[in-house]
C-alpha cells in the first residue's frame, strides 16, 4: 500500500471517529455542565477547601477565582523544581548540581500552568519523575480543565439572559477534572500502554551497542502523561523528541490514537455548544468550519511535503528529513497539522525540518488563533469570539444592530471581542521585534536568512498561543528568551481569559431578543462561509509582512 493511500485512509479514518464520538462525547458534557447533582468525590472537595457549590458567581468573581488558582500552581510547580534534590525518584538529574534554574524553573511552570507546555530544556535529563508526575502531569490535568470552564462560561452567557451569574469556576473545575480529563485519560492510558507506550519507575535501562559501548536509555511513566498531555491539548513531552520518541509514540497506530486524542474534545465541545444553547444547527457550523480549514491546511502540507523544492528532497522523493520512517509523510502531516491546529504542540517530526510551504502552513495554523479546531476550550471560545466578531462586520454592511444567538452585540462585547483576538498578535509582533532587533539572537539560530527569521516569529507565535512547539533550530536557553517567552505565555493565555469573561458577563446581563425578519441566521451556511473568512482574514491582514519575510520568502526560494 502505498503512503498516499494510507495518508487517504487515516484521514477518512479520524473523520468517522470524531463524528462518530461527536455526538454523544458533547452531550455528555453538556450534561456535566448542566447537572445539579454533585458526585460524592467532589462534594468531599468542596467540604475540604470550602467551597460553597450551590452559590454561583460574577464574572469578575469567575475570573478571580481563574487567576488565583493559576497564580498558586505557578508558585507550586516552580518551588517543586527548585527542591528537586529533595524529592524522591529524582536521578540526580538536573542543571547546575541536581537544580533547575530559576529562570528555567520560571519558564516552564508558566509554561504548563498556561496549558503551553514549552520545553527549553531535556526532560529527561533535567526533570526526575517525582517532578514529572506530581507537577507536570497534574498541570496537564487542571490547566486543560480551565479553558474548558472558561468555554463553559462563556456559553452560559449566551444561555442566561437578565443575571450577573455565570456559574461557580471551583464546579466547573472540580467537574471537568473528576468526570471528562480523568476518565478519559485513564482509559486512554492504558491504551497506549497496550501500543507499546512505556510506563516505568527506573530511571533507565543500560544497552550495549554494535561497538561495544554502553549506553543508557532513559525510562519513565510515559503513558499516563501522554495521553493527557494529548487528550488536554497540553503537549509536553516526558522524552526531548516528544511523540517522536518510540517510548511516547512507538507506531503509525499510536501516532493516530495520538492525533485523535488531541481532537476529539475540542470537536466535540462543538456540539457541547449546540445542545447547551438548544440549536444544535450552531454547533454543526463552528464544526464545519474547523473541519474545512484542517482539512485544507492538510492538504496544503501534504502537497509540499510531498513535492518539495530542494535537490537532496526532490532525489529522494519527498522531503523525510526530520521525519521517522515508521511513520513517513502523510502521518507526520496529519499529526503537525492536528497540534498546531489545536493548542497542544507536541510533534511527531521536526517542524524545523519542514519545507518553507508545511513549515508557514504549522505557523499560519497558529497564527489563526488555533480554532481548528483549537484547543481544550479555548478552541470553542476562541471561534465564538470570531463569530461574534463575523456577526458584528455583517452587522455594518447592511445597517443593523448585530444580534448573535439572541443577544444584542454592542460597544461592550465588542471591545471584548477585539480584546482578546488582538492580544495575540501584539505579542507576537512584539516580541519577534524585540528578539530579532537582539544582536546576540543569531548566535542563537542554527540558520540565517528566511528560515532563522521563521524560527524567532515560530517561538513567539508558538508561545504566545499556548501551543508550545517548536521550530527547533532555536536556542532559548538564554535569560531573555526564557522570560519573554513566559511573558508571552501568560498574556498570551490570561488577556483573551479575561475578555471571554467579562464578554460572558455582559451577554448574560440583557434581555433575550427574538429572532425579526433582518436577523443574520447563524446556524446555515452563509454563516459558516463568513465566519471562515473572518478568520483567515483577521490573520492575513495581520501577519502576511511578517509571513512574507519567512516561510512564504522560504517557499518561493
Amino acid at each position: 500500500m502505498s503512503s498516499t493511500v494510507a495518508g487517504l485512509i487515516q484521514v477518512g479514518a479520524i473523520l468517522l471517529v470524531l463524528a462518530l464520538l461527536w455526538k454523544p462525547l458533547g452531550d455528555y458534557m453538556a450534561r456535566v455542565f448542566t447537572s445539579e447533582n454533585h458526585w460524592r468525590i467532589e462534594a468531599a472537595f468542596y467540604r475540604l477547601f470550602r467551597v460553597d457549590a450551590a452559590t454561583e458567581q460574577r464574572w469578575s468573581t469567575y475570573a478571580a477565582g481563574v487567576l488565583g488558582f493559576s497564580f498558586v500552581s505557578v508558585i507550586l510547580l516552580y518551588l517543586l523544581q527548585r527542591i528537586q534534590p529533595l524529592l524522591p525518584l529524582g536521578f540526580d538529574r538536573g542543571v547546575d548540581g541536581n537544580t533547575v534554574p530559576a529562570a528555567m524553573a520560571f519558564n516552564t511552570a508558566v509554561s504548563f500552568v498556561t496549558n503551553t507546555n514549552w520545553q527549553s530544556y531535556v526532560p529527561e535529563t533535567v526533570l526526575g519523575h517525582t517532578v514529572q508526575m506530581a507537577g507536570l502531569t497534574v498541570q496537564n490535568v487542571v490547566s486543560a480543565s480551565v479553558g474548558i470552564a472558561v468555554a463553559i462560561a462563556l456559553i452560559r452567557g449566551f444561555v442566561r439572559h437578565s443575571t450577573d451569574r455565570l456559574g461557580n469556576f471551583w464546579v466547573d473545575l472540580t467537574r471537568t477534572v473528576v468526570r471528562i480529563m480523568l476518565p478519559i485519560s485513564f482509559i486512554a492510558a492504558i491504551v497506549l500502554m497496550a501500543m507499546g507506550v512505556v510506563m516505568s519507575l527506573r530511571s533507565g535501562i543500560d544497552v550495549v551497542s554494535v561497538d561495544g559501548s554502553t549506553h543508557t536509555l532513559p525510562l519513565a511513566p510515559a503513558a499516563s502523561q501522554e495521553a493527557i498531555k494529548e487528550l488536554g491539548t497540553n503537549g509536553g513531552g516526558i522524552f526531548n523528541a516528544n511523540s517522536a520518541h518510540p517510548f511516547e509514540n512507538p507506531n503509525a497506530l499510536s501516532n493516530f490514537f495520538e492525533y485523535f486524542l488531541e481532537l476529539v474534545i475540542p470537536v466535540a465541545l462543538t456540539r457541547t455548544f449546540g445542545t447547551m444553547v438548544r440549536n444544535t444547527r450552531q454547533g454543526v457550523v463552528l464544526a464545519v468550519v474547523m473541519g474545512v480549514i484542517w482539512l485544507a491546511f492538510v492538504a496544503l502540507a501534504w502537497l509540499s511535503e510531498a513535492n518539495p523544492n530542494g535537490p537532496a528532497a526532490i532525489a529522494a522523493g519527498g522531503a523525510m528529513e526530520g521525519k521517522e520512517v515508521r511513520l513517513g509523510i502523510p502521518s507526520s502531516i496529519l499529526f503537525a497539522v492536528s497540534t498546531t491546529g489545536t493548542s497542544t504542540g507536541a510533534v511527531s517530526s521536526m517542524h524545523d525540518s519542514y519545507t518553507g510551504g508545511a513549515g508557514g502552513i504549522t505557523l499560519l495554523n497558529m497564527l489563526l488563533g488555533e480554532v481548528a479546531p483549537g484547543g481544550t476550550g479555548t478552541g470553542l471560545y476562541g471561534i465564538l469570539v470570531l463569530a461574534i466578531i463575523a456577526v458584528f462586520l455583517a452587522g455594518l454592511m447592511v445597517g443593523r444592530t448585530p444580534e448573535y444567538l439572541g443577544k444584542k452585540l454592542g460597544r461592550v462585547q465588542v471591545t471584548a471581542a477585539s480584546i482578546s483576538i488582538l492580544a495575540m498578535p501584539a505579542l507576537v509582533l512584539i516580541g519577534t521585534g524585540l528578539a530579532i532587533a537582539l544582536p546576540s539572537t543569531l548566535d542563537a539560530l542554527n540558520n540565517d536568512g528566511s528560515h532563522g527569521f521563521s524560527e524567532v516569529l515560530y517561538a513567539y507565535t508558538s508561545a504566545s498561543n499556548n501551543n508550545g512547539s517548536a521550530f527547533a533550530g532555536i536556542t532559548v536557553t538564554s535569560d531573555f528568551f526564557q522570560s519573554t517567552l513566559g511573558l508571552a505565555m501568560l498574556f498570551g493565555r490570561f488577556v483573551p481569559i479575561l475578555a471571554v469573561l467579562a464578554l460572558a458577563g455582559s451577554l448574560a446581563k440583557q434581555k433575550r431578543v427574538e429572532a425579526s425578519a433582518g436577523t443574520l441566521p447563524t446556524d446555515g451556511a452563509l454563516f459558516g462561509v463568513l465566519v471562515g473568512g473572518t478568520i483567515i482574514l483577521v490573520a492575513a491582514l495581520t501577519f502576511f509582512p511578517a509571513l512574507a519575510l519567512g516561510p512564504i520568502a522560504e517557499a518561493l526560494s
